[in-house]
């Protein structure tokens, strides 16, 4: 048996294995197609667009455009307007189409803790460095999105680990002092203590294995103003459009509280996070040159309306 003819009988056993020959995938009435666009919209949480599923699962647009236009007559997505691009439509489940993924999620998930139940930790250790060796050198390209990571509420010790991020990266990236880290402790100290749920919230991206790639705040300036705290992504989980879904989970939960505008500070330096706020619509309001965090910086203030 030549190469080529073991990757395809890894490839005959592994699609039966995992049942992925049936016409209907566990038994659920969707094809595995209809399932995976549904997982993908429900991991996008409203950041996700049909061209970005065509793209990430390697489809044809008309085909896509089929499995939403069916998707949305069965209530289970619902169709957004994107701030930065009105022509554009973001996707997002309803409550209906959670209901209607959930079961399966925990199907597939039951199904692969039972095909692995029989290894030992350290050759499941093997299997899982085996796996990611395959990934990497079958997948033709780079995913365009980090589509595996979720967006969670605070717990327990996500507020610890912000602080040190924020300090960490800041004071390698950029040589803030201790100052900056002090501030992003009573930011939090003040927020964890006396944050109204209804009005204001917190979110943490991380992957599947609970390792935490980003965070951003938004909490209550005024009655009618949101103002956006904390926005960190670490280095290698940008480029990914993980930013963009923390941005708008945090635009989205603005809206629906009822605030009128969103507000934000930052440096002049920071500039891909500029360049992000820029694109979903925000405009800086001020450039004021001050001395921070032992640098003179100028520090700018964005805003949008809601």
């Amino acid at each position: 048996m030549d190469q080529i003819d073991r990757i395809r009988a890894f490839n005959r056993r592994y699609t039966r294995a995992l049942g992925l020959l049936n016409r209907s995938y566990l038994d659920s009435g969707l094809t595995l197609t209809d399932v995976r666009v549904l997982h993908d919209i429900g991991l996008g949480d409203g950041a996700v667009t049909a061209r970005d599923l065509c793209k990430g699962l390697g489809l044809d647009e008309g085909y896509v455009s089929r499995i939403l236009t069916r998707f949305e007559k069965d209530d289970w997505i619902e169709r957004l307007a994107d701030l930065a691009d009105a022509r554009r439509r973001l996707l997002r489940l309803t409550q209906a189409g959670r209901a209607r993924l959930a079961p399966l999620e925990a199907a597939s998930r039951r199904g692969v803790a039972a095909q692995i139940a029989h290894l030992e930790p350290e050759d499941l250790e093997a299997t899982l460095d085996a796996l990611d060796v395959v990934a990497d050198a079958l997948a033709p390209e780079p995913p365009p999105a980090r589509p595996d990571c979720r967006l969670r509420t605070l717990r327990p010790g996500d507020a610890g680990w912000i602080i040190q991020r924020h300090g960490e990266y800041y004071a390698e990236a950029e040589g803030f002092d201790s100052s900056f880290e002090a501030l992003v402790a009573r930011i939090l100290s003040e927020f964890v203590a006396s944050h109204d749920p209804a009005e204001e919230r917190g979110w943490i991206a991380e992957t599947p294995w609970g390792r935490r790639l980003g965070c951003i705040f938004c909490v209550r300036d005024d009655a009618e103003t949101a103002r956006l705290r904390l926005f960190f992504l670490e280095p290698d989980a940008r480029g990914q459009k993980l930013g963009l879904r923390l941005l708008h989970a945090c635009m989205e939960f603005a809206r629906g509280v009822g605030y009128r505008r969103m507000v934000l500070w930052t440096h002049k330096s920071h500039e891909a996070a500029c360049a992000l706020y820029a694109a979903n619509g925000f405009s800086c309001t001020r450039e004021t040159p001050v001395h921070h965090f032992g640098h003179d910086l100028v520090e700018q203030n964005w805003e949008i309306e809601l």
